[in-house]
């Protein structure tokens, strides 16, 4: 089912990773699409499986400079795990173990390009993990955010425990956590946890199109370097950070992309970038 492709006569070319995640790439824009609207796009192993293959490829298509997900169908960008997902009675070492096996939503913290989720209507348990493992969240006014999991008897086990806080602040994110209080859209930017809102529901994909176009217009090895600078914030002293950027910046300042934007700015031309 991999190999199957399809143009468009927007210019987009769309390819079926599996029956539950498609590719499409417009331009400098690849798509990763959860293609089970039935579902409300609830994660099975499809899923599982093919957003990690799906971002690993578009991340390596050197034509491809921002990567958004988004879910199809009207109902939600992520309803979270499927329910209707049989699996066995399993210990907590069987648990432990198949989980280890497929920390799938972890394959974001891999990617070099900017990664943005497109979020409409329900964002829940796993849809809102994938969602915070993402660099910009980008959402409709209708949209839904909740981490539910307590109600069930569990905890959230794709990150939702520690990237929350990281994204909102640790004494919101405990509030949220214990409580799995919905959030709609305003509520959920007013504590940072989507950095914009579209102006109506059927705007999303269009505006999130031009807000990537824009990233990737942007000289490319400097959009890659920032990016990783901003992720290794979170994990460094902020001594072993400031070296970081200081060695980032000296590797771009020579470049040729550097010389192009400054000769561009004196000549008051848009630059044309290259990647070097």
């Amino acid at each position: 089912m991999g190999n199957i492709e399809l143009n468009d006569n927007d210019g987009v070319r769309a390819r079926v990773v599996n029956e539950a995640v498609s590719i499409e790439r417009e331009g400098g824009l690849g798509w990763v699409v959860l293609t089970r609207p039935g579902q409300i796009n609830a994660i099975n192993d499809d899923i599982r499986n093919g957003v990690p293959q799906a971002l690993r490829e578009l991340d390596a298509d050197p034509a491809i400079r921002v990567i958004a997900i988004r879910g199809a169908g009207p109902r939600g960008f992520c309803a979270g795990a499927d329910i209707k997902e049989k699996r066995a009675p399993e210990t907590a070492i069987e648990v432990r173990n198949r989980m280890q096996g497929a920390r799938w939503i972890e394959a974001i913290d891999g990617i070099q390009k900017p990664v943005i989720a497109a979020v409409h209507g329900y964002c829940m348990g796993g849809g809102l993990e994938l969602a915070l493992a993402c660099d910009i969240r980008y959402a409709t006014p209708d949209a839904v955010f909740s981490l539910p999991e307590t109600a069930l008897g569990l905890i959230p086990g794709g990150g939702g425990t520690q990237r929350l806080a990281r994204v909102v602040g640790p004494g919101r994110a405990m509030d949220l956590l214990l409580t799995g209080e919905r959030l709609d859209a305003a509520a959920a930017k007013d504590i940072g946890l989507v950095t914009r809102v579209a102006s109506a529901p059927d705007a999303l994909v269009d505006e999130v199109r031009a807000f990537a176009t824009r990233i990737a217009a942007r000289a490319p090895a400097a959009t890659l370097l920032v990016k990783r600078a901003a992720r290794s914030a979170l994990d460094l002293e902020l001594k072993q950070g400031l070296d970081l950027e200081l060695d980032l910046f000296a590797m771009l300042k020579p470049s040729e992309d550097a010389r192009e934007a400054a000769l561009a700015f004196s000549e008051k031309r848009p630059p044309n970038f290259i990647g070097r």
